[in-house]
């Protein structure tokens, strides 16, 4: 199976500052990783943010870069219109995207957000 990483676990996996990075890292051991450009720009624009890491653009795309390439990660474009999107309010409209964007491509949303109710979603602990 090959997973589709979602942005918060992207960040959890590249920052050893965050809460989540070690069950991150214990995860990817062995497994076969998917990006696309939505998880790829949110990475960005969350580890660059002033307010949040405050990393500098250049250090961040330069770790995203190194990441997908340590791990041989399959490029996914984002291909589904988002008007076909399942969500059903605001706070699911990227999570579902994500998971219906794996779907089409056979591939499982890697998350830990254990509120995302999709069969494409598997829940990292």
């Amino acid at each position: 199976m090959k997973y589709l990483l979602d942005v918060n676990f992207l960040v959890a996996a590249m920052l050893d500052s965050h809460t989540q990075h070690a069950a991150a890292d214990r995860w990817l051991a062995g497994k076969s990783l998917a990006t696309c450009p939505l998880a790829e720009t949110g990475f960005l624009r969350i580890v660059t943010h002033p307010k949040i890491y405050g990393v500098a653009m250049p250090v961040a795309r330069a770790a995203l870069g190194d990441f997908i390439s340590r791990h041989e990660a399959l490029f996914v474009p984002d291909d589904l219109k988002a008007l076909n999107s399942s969500a059903q309010n605001s706070d699911q409209v990227t999570d579902f995207y994500l998971a219906e964007l794996a779907a089409a491509h056979h591939l499982k949303l890697a998350t830990f957000d254990t509120r995302i109710s999709h069969r494409a979603v598997e829940i990292i602990r």
